[in-house]
């Protein structure tokens, strides 16, 4: 946690420091210590830039498995066998995949500079909630 002022030190009171008589109902006498300033105990957040490359490989592996067995790897499949030119079919998956995951970062960097971490993770908690609850109306009805 990074502070934004130096923490302060509880000392008794000085000649030259403001002194304040608090009363409660019982007419006890109570004096406070006098606050003051010292260094800062903490320089630096305790939370590390995470480097590139963890990043990097968190990303891969974790987009690699939500793809794997998908309706996109599913129809890339089918488009490759039918038009009997896997490259062409390869580049153009991949030149949308890279569209759209370049429209998710863009749109999630704007809306982290909006929103706090913790509201973003909330609301793509209620977000996944309510399309299952949709989906289970959906098996229901039908």
């Amino acid at each position: 946690m990074k502070l934004d002022s130096a923490p302060l030190d509880i000392s008794g009171i000085s000649e030259t420091g403001i002194e304040l008589e608090l009363k409660d109902s019982t007419d006890f006498n109570l004096t406070p210590a006098i606050a003051q300033p010292v260094q800062a105990v903490v320089a630096d957040s305790p939370q590390k830039q995470q480097s590139v490359v963890v990043v990097f490989g968190t990303t891969f592996v974790t987009i690699f498995l939500a793809e794997i067995g998908d309706k996109t790897q599913l129809s890339t499949l089918l488009m490759s066998a039918q038009s009997h030119s896997p490259w062409v079919v390869f580049i153009g998956s991949a030149a949308a995949l890279i569209t759209t995951s370049l429209l998710g970062v863009l749109l999630g960097s704007w809306i982290a500079s909006r929103l706090s971490p913790k509201t973003i993770e909330k609301s793509a908690g209620v977000m996944l909630l309510v399309i299952s609850l949709m989906l289970f109306w959906d098996i229901f009805q039908g």
